[in-house]
């Protein structure tokens, strides 16, 4: 068998999976307090990362750093402030060592038909889902282009890909963030940084819950599944919500080695909903 090029990997050669693929790799998570941003610091941890858990509302990730030990350390962190967000992650490399995953999950959602949309609830939105998704994303792709490795998720919605009733602000706040979080990719790749997106469609979490009208849950989860002409919304292929865990296990992979060759890729992780339009 003839030796290829040195320092080359065997053509189709596979990393090897120990069981715990991200031991000892450093992730930041914002908007971890809850739902899906906790269920990817707990899937992450699972796989032997550490993990810096921020949000907004310290309570959440408090919580997760009693939960996990040592594993997790809990900062407050307001996306929309860069001059926070560059000084947390400096902190974090004096403290924590270099980070090797950022994943963006911090997202705000202000239902409303456009004539009825506010300025203030239009700018908050962006702030948050796409000014926020930036200022993470510039300080990370920054430190790891330098030392030329690194994966950033963002996790997006399957909104940004299909019209919806009263989610115009939130919509386009999600689309803009899939494109910038491609662009930054295309930029980075010859650095060794991967950029991707995890774009969910409905999922179980308290968002979720405050678009659902009257109290009857059951009801209402069985409304998303089975679609809703009147709004023009599908329903859902597969015939069930997503748990916080289905959309935490993709952003595991992808900031993974398992996923060592993909770049400026957005996974839709909502059941077949939106027929991938």
């Amino acid at each position: 068998m003839s030796a290829g090029p040195v320092g080359a990997e065997p053509v189709g050669a596979e990393p090897v999976s120990t069981g715990a693929d991200l031991f000892g790799r450093l992730a930041l998570v914002t908007g971890a307090g809850r739902g899906i941003g906790q269920a990817v610091v707990t899937a992450l941890v699972e796989q032997g990362a550490r993990v810096l858990a921020t949000d907004v509302d310290q309570d959440g990730v408090t919580e997760l750093a009693v939960r996990h030990g040592d594993f997790v350390t809990a900062r407050p962190l307001d996306v929309t402030d860069s001059a926070a967000v560059e000084a947390l992650i400096e902190e974090a490399e004096d403290t924590l060592g270099p980070l090797d995953i950022a994943v963006n999950v911090a997202g705000v959602l202000r239902p409303a038909h456009v004539v009825d949309l506010t300025d203030e609830d239009w700018a908050a939105t962006f702030a948050v889902n796409t000014s926020g998704v930036f200022h993470v994303s510039r300080a990370a792709a920054r430190r790891m282009a330098e030392r030329g490795h690194g994966s950033i998720v963002t996790v997006a919605s399957n909104a940004a890909g299909i019209p919806r009733t009263g989610m115009a602000a939130y919509a386009a706040s999600k689309a803009a963030a899939v494109m910038f979080t491609k662009c930054l990719g295309l930029e980075v790749a010859a650095s060794g940084v991967r950029c991707n997106t995890v774009s969910p469609g409905s999922t179980l979490t308290d968002m979720q819950r405050a678009l659902w009208s009257g109290g009857d849950e059951e009801a209402a989860a069985r409304r998303v599944v089975e679609g809703d002409p009147a709004t023009y919304r599908t329903g859902i292929p597969l015939g069930r919500i997503a748990a916080p865990s289905d959309v935490a296990d993709a952003v595991v992979f992808l900031v993974s080695d398992r996923a060592r060759h993909i770049t400026l890729h957005d996974l839709y992780v909502d059941g077949g909903a939106t027929l991938r339009a």
